[in-house]
């Protein structure tokens, strides 16, 4: 592990500790100290990324109570042996998905955010992986993300212009464009093409 990585490791720990002291804690000295450290745990993450503290702490500790990882979900979309991949505003094209809405199953998120990014109605099918975004990526996140990743049936439906993505193609694994580093991996995507082919796929959790 770079040392970078190793520090944005330890002040997400330290984020983390600190929040569920500031839940839990009930001395009111406690509490300052807890919130220090909070504190110290966002500049170490603004020092060590291009982010503005202020931009840290709205996204690293805005949350309350016990911290858990955030979920988002993709959708692995095939055609004649080609996976379904969006354009991203910069350039990159990953597997349709996005961040779990709180009113939302899984499921239905999916559905969701495949239709806003590619205009594709789905049906989701199965469960290919449950991922630990952070065994994954080579993006370091300042949180836990848990990426779940479902086989789904396109039943209609077509791309139209929106403020997420710029375009959506199917590509053969042979043929892949340049991916995003977090939405999607190289890696992951052949596991997406691994379980289409497949007649007895088991759901991977890691």
């Amino acid at each position: 592990m770079k040392e970078n990585d190793k520090l944005i490791k330890w002040a997400v720990e330290l984020q983390s500790l600190a929040q569920i002291g500031l839940t839990y804690g009930k001395d009111k000295f406690d509490q300052e100290r807890y919130q220090r450290i909070r504190d110290i745990a966002a500049e170490m993450i603004a020092e060590k990324s291009s982010l503005k503290i202020e931009q840290v702490k709205q996204l690293f500790c805005n949350e309350v109570g016990y911290q858990t990882p955030k979920i988002a979900t993709r959708a692995a979309i095939f055609t004649n042996n080609k996976i379904l991949l969006v354009k991203e505003n910069d350039g990159t094209w990953s597997i349709p998905g996005g961040w779990c809405e709180v009113n939302l199953s899984v499921a239905e998120n999916c559905i969701k955010e495949t239709k806003e990014e590619a205009g594709i109605d789905i049906t989701v099918e199965n469960v290919i992986a449950i991922h630990d975004l952070a065994k994954h990526s080579t993006v370091a996140y300042p949180y836990g993300v848990c990426e779940i990743f479902f086989l789904c049936k396109a039943i209609g439906g077509h791309f139209t212009k929106n403020n997420e993505t710029t375009q959506s193609s199917y590509f053969s694994f042979d043929d892949l464009p340049n991916l995003s580093s977090d939405k999607g991996s190289e890696e992951q995507v052949r596991m997406c093409f691994d379980a289409y082919s497949s007649t007895n796929w088991k759901t991977i959790f890691e």
